[in-house]
């Protein structure tokens, strides 16, 4: 078994070596955790599927520290995609674009013609792809299926003795993956939502964005990944609550003999009689929400063994477009007032 090395930010040059060497290396971003390999090197890309137990036709993010590192990998960067990283780059936004005939592997792209690429606001994995020369994979650092990682203790937990090491940079700053954006067609797609949302980005292409809501068949390979395999799930069953859902959702789990977890604005947390341990903030906003969603399941993952979590709804609108993205694959769609 690997010995998984914690790296400060100030051994970065270190963590760039091993990813020469073909290692694998958890990275931060502002996002979440990303799990590093250099996009080059086919066998290391392979083990990034290996190492998270990920389907091998769910294709890889593409994390470069410049625009200068996308153009030696696409066929050319369409006008809208240069508005977009004028706008957004560094940013938690993606971009899928087509790429030049064998440019990249099919372990990073699928099989596909195109690739999504990012380049994370994150002053110490920018100096890490640097200080390795190369583009590496960033998937979310964590087992496929379960919650992303927002601490370097969460990769920990679920990738310790499968990787090389973990660049420690804190806890992210948004929570949520980036947004997906399709560029290589006709229109532009949204194909996940995330951090950047409909409106910025409309505001800046000055035309109407699309939001893909087409179903990835078993035997599709999906063009981005969270299209088409279960993602983010805990092992608790997760319980969407609506608003005006609360006081009926906390009678439902005092009568429960069950444990049963609460995610909930403080809000709710305040006039709620809850014990400590099995009660979890989201803040008062929907991006405290976001930052926190993940860590919360997790808490309830590993630290206080719960049978459900009930979690707050938001309105589907600006960022909580991406927050319900991620609490519905969560949950499995189920809300409290449905069951």
């Amino acid at each position: 078994m690997l010995i998984t090395k914690i790296y400060t930010t100030d051994e970065i040059e270190k963590a760039a070596n091993e990813l020469c060497l073909g290692e694998l290396i958890a990275f931060p971003t502002e996002t979440v955790y990303g799990l590093g390999a250099d996009a080059t090197n086919e066998q290391a890309v392979k083990r990034v599927y290996l190492a998270k137990g990920r389907p091998s036709d769910n294709p890889l993010i593409v994390t470069v520290s410049s625009r200068k590192m996308v153009e030696e990998y696409v066929e050319s960067l369409p006008e809208r995609a240069v508005k977009l990283m004028d706008a957004f780059w560094p940013g938690p936004l993606t971009m899928i674009l087509k790429i030049k005939e064998g440019a990249l592997s099919k372990a990073v792209t699928g099989g596909l013609e195109t690739a999504a690429f990012r380049m994370p606001q994150n002053k110490a994995t920018l100096k890490l792809i640097e200080s390795a020369g190369v583009p590496i994979v960033g998937p979310s650092a964590n087992s496929s299926g379960k919650p992303s990682p927002t601490t370097a203790q969460h990769v920990y937990h679920d990738l310790e003795g499968r990787i090389a090491g973990i660049l420690d940079d804190g806890p992210t700053q948004v929570g949520v993956e980036s947004t997906i954006i399709d560029l290589s067609s006709e229109h532009p797609v949204i194909l996940r939502p995330g951090a950047v949302t409909v409106e910025q980005l409309e505001e800046v292409l000055k035309e109407t964005v699309l939001s893909d809501k087409h179903k990835v068949g078993m035997k599709e390979v999906p063009k981005a990944p969270g299209m088409k395999y279960k993602h983010y799930a805990p092992d608790a069953q997760v319980l969407i609550v609506k608003a005006g859902d609360w006081d009926k959702a906390l009678l439902w789990r005092k009568n429960k003999q069950e444990r049963v977890g609460v995610m909930a604005f403080n809000e709710v947390l305040k006039n709620a009689d809850l014990p400590k341990k099995l009660s979890y903030s989201l803040g008062d906003t929907v991006f405290d929400a976001s930052r926190r969603l993940f860590a919360g399941l997790r808490y309830f993952d590993s630290e206080e063994k719960v049978d459900f979590i009930l979690c707050a709804g938001v309105k589907e609108a600006g960022l909580g477009e991406a927050y319900m993205n991620r609490l519905k694959k969560s949950a499995g769609n189920v809300f409290f007032d449905k069951i």
